[in-house]
Parts: C-alpha cells; sequence; structure tokens
C-alpha cells in the first residue's frame, strides 16, 4: 500500500544583508562631507569575474548511499555520491567568491536512476491527490539552482510526472529541442537570462540555453510519440543562441544533456546525434562554454574551437550523482560599456572531499528513510544464491530470472493466434554485483538485478533477423583466437559496448564463438533442438529501450508488436516472486547458450 507523504518543513529563505548596511556599534558618526562623499556613485570597475557551477546526472541520488546494498556507495576509487555532499561544495564556492558571483545549473538526468525515485514516481507518487514533494526538487530549490536541461531519463515515468516536477521547481527546466509534437513549438522553456549585478556598471547578462537528447524519441516512444518531437542540438541552438546574443546576453552558456564526442548508440535510427555537445560547439557560433551531461564520464575540461569564428569554446562534464561539481569561471573586460569574455576556464572539484551539507541532510532524511523501510520489505525465500557476478560471460540462473518473467508476462498478454507462436526472451545484465541471496528475500535484491525502469514488449522478428540481432550482440567480445587462454577481465568490449548493451537469449539454443570475427559467430542456433528456419516466427520478450532502437540493434525497433505493457520489468519480477513466496531456479534455470571457440567450449 502506498505510504502517505511525511509532513515536511518548508525550507525558508533568509535574505541576505550586505555589509554596507550594518550598523557597527562605538564608532563615530559621519560628517557631512563624509556622507556626501559616501552617496557618490561607484567607479564602474573595468574587469569583473563570477562563476557557473555545474552538477549532471544526479539521478535521485540525495545520499552517499547504494539502495540496492542497503549501504554507503562504495567504489575502486573512493568515490562519494548525493546531492547532500556535492551541496558543501556549492556552499564552498558562493562562501569564496560571494553569492552575487555564483549561478547553480544541472544538465539533466534528475528524477530517475535510485529507489528513492521510484518510490516518488511508483509507490507514494508525486502526481497522487495532495502528493508528496520530490525530494529533488526539495534539495535543488534549497540549493538555489537557476536552471536544469531536460535529461532522457526525466521522461521514463511519463509527461504527467515530469510536468509535476516541473511546478514542484523553482527554476525553469530548459529544453530548446523538445517540441510539441502538433505545434513544433518549444514544449519547455528553452532559456533563461540572469542577471549578474556589477557595482557601478552594467550587469552582465547571462543567457543559458538547454538543450536534452533526441534519443528519447526512441527509448521513451510510448510516453512521447505523438505528444513530443525532439530535433537536434546543433539545428536549435543555432536558431537559438543568435537570439539569445540578440537580447543583450554578454555570455551564452549552454547546458547539454549529450555528451560530446560525436556518437550515437542508436546508429543511424535517428537523424540526429546522439553525443552531439562537441558539435555544437565547433558549428554554432556565439557560445562561451558547455556543461556537458549523460555519459556519466568526467571531463574535467574540454576545448573546442568553433570553426566559424575560430573561438575556443570551454565544455566540461562532472562525473555522475553527484561525485563531481564542475566549475566554470569567466573573466570579463568592460568595453563601450559592454561586457566581453575574456577568459573561461573550468575545473571539476571532488565530492569525497567533503563531508554531507547538515541542511539538505535534514530536509531528506525522512524521504531517504522511508524509502530505506520500502526496499527492505520482504518478497519472499529463494532456495539458491543467484549472483550475476559471472552473467556477462556464462548462462546464469540470475539471467533465466529475468527471462522467466519476461516471458510469462508476455505469454499472458499475447491474442490467440500469437500465442501459436514460439516465445523467447532476451535481456541483459546491468549490474554485476546483484545478487539474490540464497534465504530470505527483500525487494531491494530483486530490485539490485534490474536497475533501469524499462518496460516490456513483444515483438516479431523471423530466424534469420533474430541470428542478426544474435551476431550484433556477440560483437560484445574480443575475438579470441581458438588456442589463446580466455581472461574473462579482459574479454569483453565493455568499454564501448556496455554490460548494459548486451542481450542474451532464453528460449533458443545458440553457442558465439568468440574465435571467429564479428558478424559469423553465432552458431548452431536451435529451437526445441531444430535448426532455426529463416522465415521461422518468434515472438521475442525485449524491454522497451531495446525495442524502441536503443543501442542500434538490427530489426527489433521496426518489429510488429504483439504485446506491449506500461508496468516495469522490475516490478514484475518483485510481484512474480511475491506470488511464488518460494523461487527455486530449479524450475526455471536452462543452460543454453555458451561461449566458444571453434566449437570448444570455453568455460
Amino acid at each position: 500500500m502506498p505510504v502517505n507523504p511525511l509532513n515536511r518543513r518548508e525550507f525558508v529563505k533568509k535574505s541576505a544583508v550586505t555589509g554596507a548596511a550594518v550598523a557597527v556599534a562605538g564608532t563615530a558618526a559621519a560628517t557631512p562631507a563624509q556622507a556626501a562623499s559616501d552617496t557618490k556613485p561607484p567607479k564602474a570597475p573595468k574587469t569583473w569575474s563570477f562563476s557557473i557551477l555545474g552538477t549532471t546526472d544526479l539521478h535521485s541520488h540525495v545520499f552517499d548511499w547504494d539502495y540496492y546494498k542497503d549501504a554507503a556507495y562504495k567504489d575502486s576509487k573512493g568515490n562519494k555520491t548525493g546531492v547532500a555532499r556535492v551541496a558543501t561544495l556549492i556552499k564552498q564556492q558562493r562562501a569564496a567568491k560571494g553569492e552575487d558571483h555564483v549561478l547553480l545549473v544541472d544538465a539533466g538526468d534528475i528524477i530517475q536512476g535510485t529507489s528513492l525515485a521510484y518510490y516518488y514516481a511508483r509507490v507514494d507518487s508525486i502526481t497522487g491527490t495532495n502528493g508528496p514533494k520530490h525530494p529533488m526538487a526539495v534539495a535543488m530549490n534549497a540549493l538555489k539552482y537557476d536552471a536544469a536541461a531536460l535529461g532522457n531519463h526525466e521522461f521514463n515515468y511519463g509527461i504527467d510526472l515530469l510536468r509535476k516536477f516541473e511546478k514542484q521547481c523553482h527554476f525553469p527546466l530548459l529544453g530548446a529541442n523538445a517540441l510539441d509534437a502538433k505545434t513544433l513549438k518549444p514544449a519547455f522553456q528553452p532559456f533563461t537570462v540572469k542577471c549578474i549585478r556589477v557595482p557601478g556598471a552594467p550587469d552582465i547578462k547571462v543567457g543559458i540555453l538547454g538543450l536534452t537528447n533526441p534519443g528519447i524519441a526512441l527509448w521513451d516512444k510510448d510516453n512521447v510519440s505523438g505528444k513530443m518531437a525532439f530535433t537536434g542540438l546543433v539545428e536549435q541552438a543555432k536558431k537559438y543562441v543568435p537570439r539569445m546574443r540578440a537580447l543583450g546576453c554578454d555570455v551564452v552558456f549552454l547546458t547539454d544533456h549529450s555528451g560530446l564526442d560525436g556518437s550515437s548508440s542508436y546508429g543511424t535510427e535517428l537523424p540526429y546525434v546522439e553525443n552531439a555537445s562537441n558539435l555544437v560547439a565547433e558549428q554554432v557560433p556565439g557560445i562561451d562554454a558547455i556543461l556537458v551531461g549523460h555519459t556519466h564520464t568526467e571531463v574535467s575540461s574540454y576545448t573546442v574551437t568553433n570553426t566559424e569564428t575560430g573561438k575556443d569554446v570551454v565544455l566540461s562534464e562532472p562525473y555522475c550523482w553527484g561525485m563531481r561539481l564542475t566549475v566554470f569561471d569567466f573573466e570579463l573586460e568592460l568595453v563601450h560599456g559592454q561586457w566581453k569574455v575574456t577568459s573561461t576556464k573550468a575545473q571539476t572539484l571532488n565530492s569525497n572531499t567533503v563531508e554531507e551539507d547538515a541542511e539538505i541532510t535534514a530536509l531528506l532524511k525522512a524521504d531517504h528513510d522511508l524509502v530505506v523501510k520500502y526496499v527492505n520489505t520482504a518478497v519472499g525465500t529463494c532456495t539458491e544464491d543467484l549472483s550475476a557476478a559471472e552473467a556477462c560471460w556464462k548462462d546464469t540462473a540470475a539471467m533465466d530470472f529475468i527471462h522467466q518473467v519476461q516471458m510469462e508476462s508476455v505469454k499472458s498478454g499475447l491474442s490467440t493466434a500469437d500465442a501459436a507462436l514460439p516465445l523467447i526472451s532476451v535481456a541483459a545484465c546491468f549490474s554485476r554485483t546483484a545478487d539474490i541471496p540464497k534465504g530470505d528475500v527483500t525487494i531491494r535484491d530483486v530490485a539490485g538485478l534490474y536497475i533501469y525502469d524499462n518496460t516490456l514488449y513483444g515483438k516479431k522478428l523471423t530466424g534469420a533477423q533474430l541470428k542478426d540481432y544474435l551476431e550484433y550482440a556477440a560483437k560484445y567480445y574480443h575475438q579470441v583466437p581458438s588456442g589463446t587462454a580466455v581472461d574473462t577481465a579482459t574479454v569483453t568490449n565493455a568499454n564501448s559496448f556496455w554490460d548494459y548493451m548486451y542481450d542474451m537469449a532464453a528460449g533458443v539454443s545458440y553457442e558465439i564463438d568468440i574465435a571467429q570475427a564479428e558478424g559469423s559467430r553465432i552458431k548452431n542456433l536451435t529451437y526445441n533442438g531444430t535448426a532455426v528456419a529463416d522465415d521461422q516466427v518468434f515472438v521475442v520478450a525485449v524491454n522497451n529501450y531495446r525495442a524502441n532502437g536503443g543501442s542500434g540493434y538490427p530489426h527489433i525497433a521496426a518489429a510488429d508488436i504483439a504485446y506491449s505493457s506500461t508496468n516495469e520489468v522490475r516490478q514484475l519480477m518483485i510481484d512474480y516472486f511475491t506470488a511464488k513466496v518460494t523461487l527455486n531456479p530449479a524450475d526455471f534455470a536452462v543452460s543454453n547458450w555458451k561461449l566458444t571457440q571453434d566449437g570448444t567450449p570455453v568455460f
């Protein structure tokens, strides 16, 4: 049952009092001459500096906590996560430079990614009658963000929830290339203009343009199709940057939920580039700096020269989940009454150097505790340990559990005609550290195996198309010649073809011969012991991300739909486990694929 939202004390902003307005006890009264001199306008400065602080891909990490492990976050590099921790860095920067010298911006992916995000989207949704405030809105309002770009994961829970979150924010969510599907006009605010006050001189006008990822049209097709359209970043930047300059912006700053290497995970499925921030800097004149997001990497400072003007544009991408804070430092000179940028620099600060901010911690603790209690709710028991540690190179019972749930769910919703077709499943390992323990199992144990909010499809592929699909997946492995030892630490191509991109199948049997070149690795593909025919038709249980073209798999996006559901696969797994009470891998675990070298099994 949904838990009633807790009452939360509203955050109260106290007005700042300037030092000039404070009376100092015991000082002598000013003489008339002194008083007159005090009223003279300050001399206009010739130079000025200010900073823009940037976060990205926070993914509802409020504290340094792993809800799936029920413990503090831990990685090999000693990183720390959470808005509460990066808040300390933000306040340090404001204290050192002055609040009126600092703006704060985010590059998107705010409201999805943790159990806390799921809780406030689905368990006690912010869209409900008298629903709670989203913890991320509470935190970001308290930190006085000036703007945030829309991330692609903002659309995972539907437009209605995103609009509710938008209303709860005291800052604009920007998306110049997120358009109304019917009018092709901006569905969200494209940009905002902030003023940096300079005593005795004109304000410095800072235009902040937000751009999101065109891949949303594929990845969240179910939520946005017919409602919103997404154009390219370069195309929309060319439209809005001149407008911002025409409005008198002295500095044009972009916040892009788009990486900076010009690549696209969806191949040519869309006419627009997924990671286009470098192209924007290169092709659109008039930009000073870009805050980059989406790719969960750290690029402290990266310079791109604009081909039209020859001007350098500084880009920076802080690491995800609040692990880093980017600091852009701008220096300007007043020339003939107009501010000109003379220097732009960027660096990233590590949040593992500071403690969590007490104010943000106090605001979010009740929400966090509520979610910790929720994820530790028992769902049943398991007769064996189901570990995903070796799932990326061996057929494991952990992955077979996902396949079992996907196939049973799709089977229950097929038409009579489609129910006669052979049913298979494809799925990826999202976390090698996931483990459903032997004995008592909780929601967090199951959720840790399926960390994304994907929904479920059944799509039709022919035998020939299925083989193409599996060949595409098999490029996940490096080629290892026969007779050469296989090292599991290096056999996968996971630095460019990530784990979440690699699908393995259930319901058919096959071998992946890693001694062969890409495109010739799938061997002995059979269904019920018989070789799969090219024209044989299968219903394939697959998540919505992949079904709509995510990761660039062939055939699947255009395939006929036999089944679709708005239920998250993760929740289907939890419901399946709860209904079974006791999960026994012997009921579903089947070894149906393996790695080989020239026909010899690797393991």
